[in-house]
C-alpha cells in the first residue's frame, strides 16, 4: 500500500519543498494551505513529475475549526495519514504591541494550537497500525536568546520543539517517529510576507540554506528517528554555542547582531 504524507503551509518553501520530497519517496500527498491556485500547481507537478496522488484541501489554520474540519473532510474522503509534516506558519514583524491582539492569536493558532490538534487527531491511527512520521519545523530560533520583534514567533518554535521532544518519548516505541526540524535563515516567500526581505538580505551568503537542502534533511532524519535536527553546519553551531556559553553574553551578542536584518 502507498503511503500518504500530509503537509501544511504546502504552497510555497519548505512546505513545498517537503511535499516534493515525500513524493519522490513515493508517498501520496495531502496539500493544506491557503492559496487554492498555488496549491494546485503544486498538485499537478508532483503528480507529473513523480506518478502519486495529489490531494488539495484549502484552508486556512487561523481558524479555530480548521483543523476539526480538514479531520472530517479526510476521513470523508477515506484518506489515511501516515505521515505528518506541521509546516505552516509566519512572522507578525515590529514589537509586541505594535500588531493588534487578533493577529497575534492567528499566528499563535496557526504555529502552536493546530499542529498540536493536528497531531492529536491524526496519531491515534498512526499508533494502531505501528507506523507514522511526524515532522515539526521549528527554527533555530527556538534555541538561541530571542531578539526583540517579531515577539511570539520564537516562542512558538520553542513551543514547537519541546512538544516535539515529549511527543517522541511517549511514541517512539510505537513505531512513530517525531522530529523538530530547526533551520535557519532559509531561501522562502517568508521574509518577503514580513516586509523583511531588504534588511535580511544584508546577513552573509554562508548563513542561508535553500528549502529543499532543508527538506531533505528533515525527511532524512524523521525517518532515522531523530528527536530534533539543526540544519546546517553554522546553525548546529550557533545552537551549540547558545547552550554552552553564558547566557548574558549570548544575549547581548544576540541583540546587537539582530540590529542587521530588524527595525527594533
Amino acid at each position: 500500500m502507498r503511503r500518504t504524507a500530509l503537509i501544511t503551509g504546502a504552497s510555497s518553501g519548505i512546505g513545498e519543498a517537503f511535499a516534493e520530497v515525500f513524493a519522490a519517496y513515493g508517498f501520496d500527498v495531502v496539500l493544506v494551505a491557503r492559496r487554492a491556485d498555488r496549491l494546485q500547481q503544486v498538485a499537478e507537478t508532483l503528480m507529473a513529475r513523480h506518478g502519486v496522488a495529489a490531494h488539495v484541501f484549502v484552508r486556512d489554520l487561523a481558524a479555530p475549526q480548521s483543523v476539526d474540519e480538514l479531520c472530517r473532510e479526510l476521513d470523508a474522503r477515506g484518506l489515511v495519514i501516515d505521515a505528518l509534516i506541521n509546516n505552516a506558519g509566519y512572522g507578525v514583524p515590529g514589537t509586541f504591541l505594535a500588531p493588534s491582539w487578533s493577529q497575534h492569536a492567528a499566528q499563535m493558532q496557526v504555529m502552536m494550537s493546530a499542529p498540536a490538534e493536528l497531531t492529536y487527531r491524526l496519531l491515534p491511527s498512526m499508533l494502531a497500525r505501528r507506523y507514522g512520521r511526524i515532522v515539526n519545523v521549528a527554527s533555530l530560533a527556538a534555541l538561541a536568546p530571542a531578539p526583540a520583534g517579531h515577539t511570539l514567533y520564537p516562542a512558538a518554535k520553542a513551543f514547537v520543539v519541546r512538544f516535539s521532544e515529549a511527543l517522541s518519548h511517549e511514541v517512539r516505541d510505537a513505531g512513530v517517529h517525531v522530529t523538530a526540524v530547526c533551520p535557519g535563515f532559509t531561501f522562502s516567500e517568508f521574509h518577503d510576507r514580513t516586509g523583511t526581505r531588504e534588511r535580511v538580505s544584508r546577513l552573509p551568503r554562508f548563513l542561508w540554506m535553500d528549502a529543499a537542502t532543508v527538506a531533505r534533511q528533515g525527511y532524512a532524519a524523521v525517518m532515522a528517528g531523530k528527536t530534533m535536527y539543526v540544519n546546517g553546519r553554522i546553525n548546529l553551531a550557533i545552537a551549540v554555542l547558545s547552550r554552552s556559553l553564558p547566557y548574558g553574553f549570548v544575549n547581548g551578542v544576540s541583540r546587537r547582531v539582530s540590529k542587521l536584518y530588524r527595525k527594533t
